[in-house]
This record gives structure tokens, C-alpha cells and sequence, in this order.
């Protein structure tokens, strides 16, 4: 088992190692376990690893759980804590599979209790309960995943610029607090790769949710992608590395662009930044409003698009009437391939929205 998770780790480009193993398949414990990528000399140490429940399984092996000791780091005035990781569900495919992820190590689901971010002993970040899991691609369905962070909190009074420090400090933004949610799905035999929620949702402000849709994502377009990585990392410091650039141009041409969107939904942020602007310049958070509506025209003309200049300005008239939320959505009405995105970015970057199809609404649910 110990030799299959060490080669299965390769594989994905991580390279693991440790001291000793001590215990049976009940309980495994190895001992002063590191992590380092191949060509790199730094690696990450984080002591016990304990493997809990392990079974032979069709040639491979069935963990119940892997498990990380809670892990420690300090230096100067910082300093990091991070509770146990556990992994379960463990499964390590047997050598030569046939399966769609047969050369990856994979996972039901995996939890993180707290990590915590300190300066000087004062708390600047907390994340409490991280929790993923993930539905393999059986019988030709995609792997579909769902991710989430109950809650986070962060103290913005810690930062030192003075300028951005009036700016928190006058819209009462000098602690925040609030949660994260993500799911998606990977087809790894047709490539599609789709995150259909990543939100982000701060109290009193709002959520930023983001999506994207990508075809060509495959796992002969992974495995490709992290040979030409470890070649990069193999070159040694100050060698020419533009034959591995060009390579890499070549590789993300494999790629095409399907769809994506940045969505903002409104929880006081806005009237917020209106007040705070207003009362810099002496006036009502209402005349703000009013300017930004005036201008958007005159800003979204050198779009060279009446259509999606139209489209913003009224967007931005409905958002600043209503503050409920604003999209910029892209979607294509075929697929775009990341080598038309690039020649069209060079060539004349003005015809991209039209060739990723965005727009723009807002207050639509």
C-alpha cells in the first residue's frame, strides 16, 4: 500500500516521503512524512500521516481514513495553526486500471476543522469547518464535487495603509466575517470542467459568486500539462525557459471556452460606499448615484458596441435605483477555443464580447 500511494502522488506531480511506518491495516502511522514537488528543493513537513481501515479492493486498496496532525508554523510575529485534515473514502486505484481516474488517488469527502492566522497573538484570520465531497464519474458520469467553509472571519484594523485603513474604517468594514459555497462537475474523459457555484458571502456587504464552463479539459491534457510543469521545475535557476512558454501557449490551445459569469448580490455594500464617497466630497449619496450614471454612457462608448454599452448603462441605472445585484455573463453560442481568444485579445480586443457573447443585467434573479 505504501508503495501505491507513493507512486499515485507522483503521478499528480507531488512527491511524498517519510521516515518509518509503524502499526497494520487497522492502523498505520507513518512518521515524519514530507511533500515536496519534483525539481524543487523546498519541502513542506507535516509530521504523522495515520491511515485507518485499510482493505484490498479489486487490486488497489479502500482507506476509511487518512488523517494530518494538527499542524503549527511561526516566524517573526505571524504564526499559522491548522487542525487535522481528514480524508475518507480513501480509494488508490490498482496499477494498470481501466477506470476514468485510474491513475489518481481520490477521496470522498474531506474535512478541515480551523485554521487560524495570528500577528503579534492578535487573531487576523479564522476559517472554521472546510468540508468537501466529491461523487465519483461512475458508469460514464461526470465527478461532481461540492465544497464549503461555514464561516470565516478576518480583522481588516490590521492593515497598516493609512489610506485603505479610512477607507474600512468609514464603511465599518473593520472586522468581517462570512461563509463560502462551491460545486462543479469534471467529465475526465470528454474534458468538460464546470464550476456552477463559487460563492463568497460577507455580512453586511454582499456575495461575489463566480462561474466558468471549459471544454478540453482532459486528463491526456492533464497528465501533458504536468510533464511539461516538472520540466519547467527540472531547468536549472537563470536557464532560457521560452521553448517551455511556447509549449505551454501550445497546450492551453487544447482548451475551449464554454461560458462564465461574475455575479454580485448586494447586502448594504453599496449604499455603503455611496455614503462613504459622498460624505469625502459634501454631498448626498444620492448625487454620487446620479454621477455614476451619467458617466457609465461616456466610459462604455469606447467599447465600440452600442449594444453592451446600452446594456451596461441601463444595468448600472437599474443596480443604483435598487441595489439588489449586478451579472456580467459570458456565453457563447459555441464553443470559443482559447487560441481564437488569444489571436482575437492581440488583434483587436474590442470584438471579444461580442465573441464570448457577454452581457450584462441586473436585479434578475
Amino acid at each position: 500500500m505504501t508503495q501505491r500511494f507513493k507512486e499515485l502522488l507522483a503521478s499528480q506531480n507531488m512527491d511524498v516521503d517519510w521516515k518509518e511506518v509503524n502499526g497494520d491495516s487497522s492502523k498505520m502511522v507513518f512518521e515524519g512524512v514530507t511533500f515536496g514537488t519534483p525539481g524543487e528543493k523546498e519541502r513542506l513537513s507535516i509530521g504523522k500521516l495515520t491511515f485507518e481501515g485499510v482493505s484490498e479492493e479489486n487490486g488497489g486498496y479502500k482507506i476509511d481514513t487518512v488523517t494530518t496532525e494538527p499542524y503549527h508554523f511561526a516566524e517573526d510575529k505571524a504564526s499559522v495553526d491548522i487542525s487535522s485534515l481528514v480524508l475518507s473514502g480513501v480509494v488508490l486505484p490498482a496499477p494498470g486500471s481501466t477506470d476514468a481516474l485510474g491513475s489518481m488517488a481520490m477521496y470522498d469527502s474531506a474535512s478541515l476543522a480551523s485554521l487560524d492566522v495570528k500577528m503579534a497573538d492578535k487573531p487576523v484570520f479564522t476559517m472554521s469547518n472546510l468540508s468537501v465531497e466529491m461523487t465519483p464519474p461512475a458508469d460514464g458520469n461526470a465527478l461532481e464535487f461540492t465544497s464549503s467553509i461555514e464561516k470565516f472571519t478576518a480583522d481588516l484594523s490590521a492593515i497598516d495603509d493609512a489610506q485603505t485603513k479610512a477607507v474600512i474604517d468609514g464603511m465599518g468594514y473593520q472586522s468581517i466575517s462570512g461563509y463560502v459555497e462551491s460545486a462543479g462537475s469534471w467529465h475526465p474523459t470528454t474534458g468538460r470542467l464546470t464550476l456552477s457555484q463559487n460563492d463568497i458571502s460577507i455580512e453586511n456587504a454582499g456575495t461575489i459568486g463566480v462561474t466558468f464552463d471549459l471544454g478540453g479539459y482532459t486528463l491526456a491534457f492533464l497528465k501533458s500539462l504536468q510533464d511539461l510543469q516538472k520540466k519547467m521545475a527540472d531547468q536549472p535557476e537563470g536557464a532560457d525557459k521560452s521553448a517551455q512558454g511556447l509549449a505551454m501557449l501550445g497546450l492551453m490551445q487544447q482548451l475551449t471556452f464554454e461560458g462564465a459569469s461574475v455575479r454580485f448580490d448586494d447586502d448594504s455594500l453599496t449604499g455603503k460606499v455611496l455614503e462613504y464617497v459622498a460624505k469625502q466630497q459634501g454631498v448626498q449619496p444620492t448625487d454620487i448615484a446620479n454621477q455614476a450614471k451619467a458617466v457609465a454612457p461616456f466610459m462604455t462608448s469606447q467599447l465600440n458596441n452600442p449594444d453592451l454599452s446600452g446594456q451596461i448603462s441601463a444595468a448600472v441605472n437599474k443596480f443604483l435605483e435598487e441595489p439588489k445585484s449586478i451579472e456580467v455573463k459570458a456565453a457563447p453560442s459555441a464553443s470559443v477555443p482559447f487560441a481564437l481568444i488569444a489571436a482575437g485579445a492581440m488583434a483587436n480586443p474590442l470584438d471579444l464580447p461580442k465573441t464570448l457573447g457577454v452581457t450584462v443585467q441586473a436585479n434578475e434573479e
